[in-house]
């Protein structure tokens, strides 16, 4: 509950019109006053006669001012146009932030706004002219046919009455307007000033989306600032819909959401549970008012009414509110963990919520205060202070980006560097031997991964097939991948066994954590294969399972030794090698893709295994080598 404006600034044309009355001479005052007014709660258009019984009815003195359910009012004020100079036509001058309809002597002779559903134009001062008030015999009486709307801050002001010359009450009109403005200057710049630096950081996430708090720091400042704004469209008389003043006072209301998103968001903390309650029973007190305005306006009345006036839930919400301020203290808790640039972040975010509670105690309905003359003597400075806290804030938030952007660009850099040991790992093109055709799919998990093959023709005419998964995702196990890819460099005359062994000995002496499976095979041009594994998957020979003798990964002991299996292809057979993404692969419901389905689509292109898996639900990086045998002769005929 942020109150919008504590005082109308009609009461400030009344009193002007007063002062300007009590100066000059009855016979020649140019404006006058009421001489007494009454107002009666309900609607009955018998109401406007001029000879009513006004006994029952209350003295404009005794007006309360405060919200009720009810909407409709009537105000009955008396006139004396003999006050007036004889050469004036007086015009009676009404202004107020309601919908009505005058009367002069019981005759209808103007309206403003809709007297049914209360929709009116803010910030009005019509002029009516009528044959009573150039009568100077007797007194006229002036009824007025009221329809409140949803009113802020639970004030319903009385509208503004003077009858006398139009050009004259319209400047004094225009000349409270303006002080009332001037003498609020100091809030009115504060919060443009605020609102500024709203757009800027909107603007910052429109361009860069990866640091939410920017979002909700933006949508912060732009609801505080909406509430300021409004006040100051209605004090500056600007024509605008009543139910876009209520609008944009009700998206105001949001501001404790925004809080408690921002701070946690800005220490990379998740919000706690207690401060998601906070959070929706803030949501649950806002988005009624935003729901009123799409309302009738009995049903919009009886939510104001509940919400800013009935005491108890007028405490619950300054309580969540309260609630919602501290959640600045708690994400960046604890204090002496702080370090940098969140030393002063916290600082200014600690004078920001502090001048909020205060805001918000005073408006205790037990303690009674005079809020809205309260409001006009401490706003100035929670305006300078909030609008030193957003400048503050923003020198701090703009350097924290432009850190995060730099470490942003060295990872990119280090991202970049990585994908280029990728290509390393896993090469586009392929060295193929005679009589063997080579395709590949690879698709990584992350950016980087630690899947790694090699493709080479050995100096005997063989194919040398290199295939392995390094435990772990990212540019840890691309990096672990390319040291043993660079390790199998100028080894051509190891056999697929004696390879591992070296491999193995050259990861576990590095010292680096974890293992990797690994497969190599030799290829020769007669269809035989020699194969060593080292805990890897065995390959499948037209969609069956070949049977191979296992070992330990490489890098899980010291002295491993790897056994070969041999086995020979026809002319034609194809033949798969893949890592286990294929088979670790697991959908929505956990259910994993499995070793039959891999058997299943093991005769498919290399390209269409990995696809299948991947749109299954990767889970890995997938690796997918396709070799199909095809002597030169066969090849030939």
């Amino acid at each position: 509950m942020l109150p919008r404006r504590p005082v109308h600034f009609q009461v400030l044309l009344s009193a002007a019109v007063l002062t300007v009355a009590g100066h000059l001479a009855a016979q020649s005052a140019l404006s006058i006053p009421p001489q007494n007014c009454v107002w009666q709660q309900g609607d009955n258009p018998a109401w406007a006669a001029s000879n009513l019984d006004e006994s029952s009815w209350q003295p404009a003195s005794q007006w309360s001012g405060v919200a009720t359910p009810t909407p409709y009012f009537w105000l009955r004020c008396r006139f004396d146009p003999s006050q007036l100079s004889p050469s004036i036509k007086p015009d009676l001058q009404i202004s107020g932030d309601l919908a009505w309809q005058v009367f002069a002597n019981g005759r209808l002779i103007g309206s403003s706004g809709n007297i049914v559903t209360g929709a009116h134009t803010v910030g009005l001062a019509v002029d009516y002219s009528a044959p009573e008030f150039s009568q100077r015999n007797g007194p006229v009486i002036v009824a007025v046919r009221m329809t409140f709307t949803p009113e802020i801050n639970a004030n319903q002001l009385l509208p503004g009455l003077a009858l006398g010359h139009a050009d004259f009450q319209r400047d004094h009109y225009y000349a409270a307007v303006y002080q009332e403005v001037k003498s609020r200057w100091v809030t009115w710049t504060c919060y443009a000033l605020i609102a500024s630096a709203g757009l800027f950081f909107l603007a910052l996430y429109w361009f860069d989306r990866t640091q939410r708090f920017v979002l909700w720091i933006s949508l912060s400042w732009l609801s505080l600032a909406d509430i300021r704004i409004n006040e100051f469209l209605v004090a500056s008389s600007v024509h605008y819909s009543s139910n876009l003043e209520f609008f944009l006072y009700a998206i105001g209301q949001a501001v404790p959401v925004f809080a408690i998103l921002f701070f946690f968001a800005l220490n990379q903390r998740t919000v706690p549970r207690i401060y998601r309650v906070i959070l929706v029973a803030n949501l649950l007190f806002s988005l009624p008012d935003v729901v009123a305005v799409f309302l009738p306006l009995q049903e919009r009345m009886a939510i104001r009414w509940t919400i800013d006036v009935s005491g108890w839930m007028n405490t619950i919400e300054i309580l969540a509110i309260l609630g919602a301020v501290s959640s600045s203290p708690v994400s960046f808790w604890p204090f002496h963990a702080l370090r940098g640039w969140q030393i002063p972040l916290a600082s200014v975010c600690f004078l920001w919520n502090s001048f909020d509670t205060a805001y918000m105690v005073v408006q205790f309905p037990f303690l009674h205060l005079d809020i809205g003359a309260l409001f006009l003597r401490i706003q100035p400075f929670r305006s300078t202070a909030i609008a030193v806290v957003v400048v503050s804030l923003t020198l701090l938030l703009v350097q924290r980006i432009r850190s995060s952007n730099r470490e942003r660009a060295a990872l990119t850099g280090e991202m970049q560097a990585a994908r280029q040991i990728q290509r390393l790992l896993v090469p586009a093109t392929l060295d193929a031997a005679s009589g063997w055709s080579v395709d590949a799919a690879f698709l990584p998990a992350r950016e980087v991964g630690g899947d790694f093959y090699r493709c080479h023709v050995l100096p005997n005419g063989n194919e040398r097939l290199l295939l392995g998964d390094v435990s772990g995702k990212g540019a840890a196990a691309a990096m672990t991948a390319a040291m043993l890819v660079g390790a199998s460099e100028g080894r051509d005359k190891d056999s697929p066994a004696q390879l591992l062994e070296h491999l193995n000995r050259v990861l576990k002496s590095s010292g680096i954590e974890g293992f990797a499976t690994c497969l190599c095979a030799h290829l020769a041009s007669d269809g035989s294969v020699t194969l060593a594994d080292a805990g890897h998957l065995p390959p499948y020979v037209n969609g069956r399972e070949v049977a191979v003798q296992f070992a330990l990964p490489l890098g899980v002991a010291v002295a491993s030794s790897y056994v070969e299996s041999r086995f020979s292809v026809a002319p034609g057979d194809k033949l798969t090698f893949l890592s286990d993404g294929v088979v670790e692969a697991r959908n929505a419901a956990g259910e994993l893709f499995g070793f039959e389905r891999t058997a299943a689509i093991s005769t498919e292109s290399a390209e269409g295994i990995a696809r299948a898996a991947s749109t299954f639900g990767q889970e890995d990086d997938i690796t997918v080598l396709t070799l199909q045998y095809a002597p030169v002769a066969v090849a030939h005929a």
